[in-house]
């Protein structure tokens, strides 16, 4: 008989029609496919209980946060070649996984029970998320989602961001730090809403703080800060007293549709938006519209995805919703910018920092690799394991341009038509 890992490249080679790119070492200590790369590691055959029962992304996932699947060698490098195999050959592929009716997939079963041993399948991991409440996006489910993700520990999230505790893309130059271009990046922010002294700001998911400080202490502005997570809230009301700024910035856990305080001069939302969903973002955008000012500003800052052939086919990325951002949801650059349009906002320009992004989180995982005992001690292994594959996975599928994130300058122009923008708006890349 066969051992295990050629049991396992041969059985994959035929599911996804073509040579498995990566070298694959089984539980047995046997090894199959292409030498000198990086390893898939299948330490244990509870991972292929995981895939029959579950099959697909959901499966693999919970082996990976389990630690029943691993990498040796460069995580990148095995994502970068998996995605070439998985995500880049059309539906035809995408969607063999998911078909309970696949004549391939029904003998992959078979062969899969062979080798996984003893039913039942494990039950899953303990970080994923369960027991949702509510109707998808009210209020009661995204406090729920909300704190799945960012109440895990202040600490946890120090190690991974650094000190600057912003959990957004940054903003780079060819040599800067990550603590130089997150700043970069509140200012950036800062200058297209022309932030000026006294002006009143509402920073939506406001995370930390970092956003509301800057705007105070560099701008004097007044700010009021947004966020559903009350360990954020804790953690920046901390940081704005010890920064003296408690007369300029108030901290609120506070659903975004419960601010009825307007009119603000300038809004921003970093990194938000995701979380509303696109049943419900028009309704967000017509709310941040209804709180400023005629003539205020809207700095959204958002990630979105490529169109699909077949938008209404568009799900949700299994391992994400259950273990990173629960209910979280991607749009097309130009669906956002339509829906500011039809809110009643004139969108004044749009910046494409990609790019950016891929940086930004390999800093964040070289972070939490170069730490990662601590780090488990702060949360568990598997949410350690959770962060590295997300963010890794996220810095590729931005390098391969399947995902992008933008900056959206929208102003609620008055009557008059005076919106207040130069008429060389890009100056605001220049450092001054």
């Amino acid at each position: 008989m066969a051992d295990a890992a050629s049991r396992l490249t041969t059985l994959a080679e035929e599911l996804l029609g073509g040579p498995l790119p990566v070298r694959l070492r089984a539980w047995d200590g046997s090894e199959a496919g292409p030498a000198g790369g990086p390893v898939l590691i299948v330490r244990d055959r509870r991972a292929l209980r995981r895939m029959i029962w579950k099959p697909g992304e959901l499966g693999l996932a919970r082996a990976w946060v389990a630690g029943e699947i691993d990498v040796e060698g460069d995580l990148y490098t095995l994502l970068d070649r998996l995605s070439g195999l998985l995500w880049e050959r059309g539906e035809e592929t995408r969607g063999l996984l998911d078909s309970v009716r696949d004549p391939k997939l029904r003998a992959a079963a078979r062969s899969l029970l062979r080798l996984a041993g003893p039913l039942p399948p494990p039950q899953p991991p303990a970080e994923e998320m369960r027991g949702r409440s509510g109707s998808r996006h009210s209020k009661r489910r995204d406090k729920q989602a909300i704190s799945h993700h960012y109440d895990v520990g202040n600490d946890f999230y120090e190690l991974v961001l650094g000190p600057s505790m912003v959990y957004s893309c940054a903003y780079w130059t060819e040599d800067g730090t990550l603590e130089d271009a997150q700043r970069d990046k509140l200012d950036l922010i800062a200058r297209k809403l022309n932030l000026q002294e006294g002006d009143r700001l509402l920073d939506v998911g406001c995370g930390w703080g970092s956003m509301a400080i800057h705007a105070a202490r560099e701008y004097g502005a007044k700010v009021v800060g947004i966020t559903l997570s009350r360990e954020q809230a804790a953690y920046a009301r901390k940081r704005i007293a010890d920064e003296g700024l408690t007369d300029l910035v108030e901290i609120r856990v506070q659903d975004y549709r419960d601010v009825t305080d307007g009119p603000y001069d300038a809004i921003s939302s970093i990194g938000m938006a995701e979380h509303v969903g696109a049943a419900k973002y028009r309704e967000y955008a017509d709310d941040l519209y209804a709180l400023l000012k005629p003539g205020g500003r809207l700095l959204n800052h958002q990630i979105s995805r490529r169109p699909e052939p077949d938008e209404e086919a568009y799900e949700v990325d299994a391992f994400i919703d259950a273990y990173v951002f629960p209910d979280g949801e991607l749009a097309p650059m130009g669906r956002t910018l339509t829906t500011l349009e039809d809110a009643g906002f004139e969108v004044r320009d749009v910046e494409a920092i990609r790019e950016h992004y891929a940086l930004t989180l390999r800093r964040w995982v070289a972070n939490l690799e170069g730490d990662w005992d601590r780090a488990v001690r702060l949360t568990s292994a598997g949410r350690a394991r959770i962060w590295r594959l997300y963010m890794a996975a996220s810095a590729v599928s931005f390098e391969r341009n399947r995902i992008g994130v933008n900056q959206f300058l929208a102003v609620k122009t008055p009557v008059s038509g005076a919106s207040g923008t130069a008429l060389r708006p890009r100056v605001w890349n220049e450092k001054v």
